[in-house]
């Protein structure tokens, strides 16, 4: 399995600096970096915080990592809920651990990294944006964001001196900060060294949402919330479960209404869920114990709901269920808890939002309104930018400048009060959700289309359809020189090297230019998302070149598929591949010449073009006969050099290895 290796922040800083002229920042298209809309108010408050928008990218796969956090923001999203912390932080995630082929299925459930990483990554992950926003020239009045954690699952946990030291950090980073500006200042050239002084906030949040997961009894979430409102005085959300509309409304929902038949429940779910009396009676008494304090208490729609695992896909016999079915549970969910517990309450939402039903559900008071499956799907981040479009564009339909004025608007009570708006709106959302087809089984149950080919390391139908659904912008595209290369591998008989069959490898065919898709290893986790919407089977992030930001993460992959590529001192390139568990080495000089080694055999060529070695010599006496020295995997290595160091080429890999050597990054 892969391990996340979060990129420093020098890094990143440099790759958005080297992509923005070219017209993206980090696969992101400049045209899709949020930038406001004329006329149009999408501001809200959270917990007494304005945030430019009330959307952004739900406790999930796209706030782990700092890049993640940072293509939230550029889209769109203004209120981040960071990834899910608790105190077991060494947790292994059964791989592939996301199923996006119809609604959404997933078996991970909270943060991979450390929790002192996770906590060093957010941080990294504010002083980026605030970076981004200069670097990008955001209006004033858009940059206003709001970064919410995320922790769980139990009060044991929550109250351990790990967490309490990540609490600390939370509410004061300025430790983390200044040694990330002082990095900064050693690692960024010159023109870029001045980002290390944007002004940056030391408190990266201030408010919490406590994911209680499955089984949680009402005493414990009640005895986490207070703690949080009480001894570490944090604005406090609880997460709540669709299974507290209990087994029979679910199944009559589900199977009934939207016909998913073949989404079995767990009947145990609902057993040791948290029920309705008892949700009420929590929620009342913390939000009064909220007030007492003078902060701020909500409750969130929805978590997942289990539910049997296929078993095609993703290991293991229970997944969670989210997307389209998700989205109708969580509205009539949301709207029964309203009429229980009154329209002031505030409530967020996070259940299949996405560009057709962001303008209804944002009218139904939900702030924020976050979303974790639709960016998954092809497009990737761009999804929410289109929703910030998609939700501006109601605004104007509706004639309204505000978002209190949409939601007044839209309930048709222009001079009525906002909180008694946003209820009809839900009334109307839950029971349009329920009879619209979009949400039913038939019309979501269809794959991606598959066309029966399987990748290689070079070639594929180039519809990068991987680069954007990675959430963690893992995979990226690269230029080759078009050609056939004709070569023979040589073969070890009595003592000496001789040449084998005749091979071609073929780099874009006839086309007269061909770009070829890498991954950045260090930045996936075997998520899976990019085999399900690759038309060729085998997956992108298993086939294509697995690239490692040092040499040691390359060789604790072992045995599995990758590479290690640099660029050095001199100007010349150093290379170690992998097949098969085997390793060999390339060293590429500035003027073309190249030394290849496999450990038994070194062979010198002269140029890039050049087919044959000039020179071949065993390393050692002693070399089996039979031996194959893989000449192929020479010319495989060379384009790969070749095409990752390209002149333009902009990557993680351009960024870790810049062209001026005294530039790079200690490792």
């Amino acid at each position: 399995m892969s391990v996340l290796s979060p990129l420093p922040l020098s890094v990143l800083v440099r790759r958005a600096a080297q992509e923005l002229p070219a017209g993206s920042v980090y696969d992101l298209p400049v045209r899709r970096i949020y930038r406001g809309f004329a006329g149009r108010d999408l501001s809200v408050f959270s917990h007494g915080r304005r945030a430019a928008t009330p959307l952004g990218p739900a406790a999930g796969p796209q706030t782990q990592l700092a890049q993640n956090i940072a293509l939230s923001y550029l889209a769109g999203g203004r209120i981040l809920e960071l990834k899910t912390v608790q105190v077991n932080d060494a947790l292994v995630i059964p791989r592939p651990c996301i199923d996006m082929r119809t609604v959404g299925f997933n078996v991970e459930w909270s943060q991979e990294l450390a929790v002192a990483d996770s906590l060093r990554e957010y941080a990294k992950a504010r002083l980026l944006v605030a970076i981004l926003e200069e670097l990008c020239g955001i209006p004033g009045p858009e940059r206003d964001v709001v970064f919410d954690v995320s922790v769980g699952y139990d009060l044991e946990g929550v109250r351990s001196g790990k967490m309490a030291r990540f609490f600390d950090g939370i509410r004061d980073a300025r430790a983390i900060l200044d040694e990330e500006r002082a990095a900064l200042r050693r690692e960024l050239p010159a023109p870029l060294r001045r980002w290390a002084d944007v002004p940056c906030p030391e408190c990266l949040s201030d408010s919490v949402t406590l994911s209680t997961f499955h089984g949680c009894p009402a005493e414990e979430i009640d005895a986490i919330g207070r703690f949080l409102l009480e001894e570490r005085g944090l604005h406090t959300v609880v997460k709540l479960n669709p299974t507290l509309l209990g087994y029979r409304e679910v199944e009559e929902i589900l199977h009934g209404r939207l016909g998913y038949a073949h989404v079995a429940l767990r009947r145990a779910a609902f057993e040791k869920d948290l029920k309705w009396a008892d949700a009420l009676s929590v929620a009342r008494g913390l939000s009064a114990e909220a007030g007492r304090r003078g902060l701020g208490f909500g409750l969130k729609l929805t978590n997942t709901l289990v539910v049997a695992n296929a078993g095609d896909f993703m290991p293991g016999d229970e997944a969670y269920l989210s997307g389209e079915p998700l989205h109708v549970l969580a509205l009539a969910l949301g709207a029964k808890l309203r009429e229980a517990l009154g329209a002031e309450l505030p409530f967020s939402f996070s259940a299949g939002l996405d560009a057709a039903n962001v303008g209804a559900v944002v009218a139904s008071g939900f702030v924020p309104a976050t979303s974790c499956t639709d960016l998954l799907r092809p497009g990737g981040y761009q999804r929410l930018h289109r929703q910030t479009e998609a939700l501006a564009a109601a605004m104007g339909d509706a004639g309204a400048a505000t978002l209190a004025d949409f939601a007044r608007a839209r309930a048709g009570l222009p001079g009525g009060g906002l909180a008694e708006a946003s209820l009809a709106n839900l009334r109307r959302a839950a029971a349009e959700a329920l009879g619209n087809p979009r949400y039913a089984a038939r019309h979501t149950g269809k794959p991606p289309r598959k066309i029966g080919s399987h990748l290689h390391l070079f070639d594929c139908i180039n519809c990068d359809k991987c680069v954007p659904v990675c959430p963690n912008d893992a995979n990226f595209t690269y230029e080759t020189a078009p050609r056939s290369v004709v070569y023979r591998d040589l073969v070890v008989e009595d003592g000496r090297l001789v040449p084998g069959s005749e091979r071609t490898l073929s780099l874009g065919g006839g086309k007269a230019s061909w770009h070829q898709i890498a991954s950045w290893a260090d930045a996936c986790n075997d998520c899976g998302n990019c085999d399900v919407f690759c038309p060729e089977d085998g997956g992108p992030y298993v086939e294509k070149p697995r690239l490692f930001s040092s040499l040691s993460s390359f060789l604790a992959d072992a045995p599995r598929p990758g590479f290690f590529v640099r660029r050095e001192a001199d100007g010349s390139r150093t290379a170690r591949g992998r097949w098969g568990g085997r390793e060999v080495d390339l060293v590429v000089a500035p003027g073309g010449a190249a030394v290849f080694r496999d450990g038994v055999a070194e062979l010198r060529f002269a140029a890039a073009g050049s087919a044959a070695p000039g020179d071949a010599r065993l390393m050692a006496p002693g070399a089996p006969d039979g031996h194959v020295v893989p000449v192929g995997h020479y010319h495989a290595l060379r384009a790969l050099t070749d095409g990752l160091f390209a002149p333009g080429a902009v990557s993680w890999l351009t960024a870790m290895f810049p062209e001026n050597a005294g530039l790079e990054i200690p490792r």
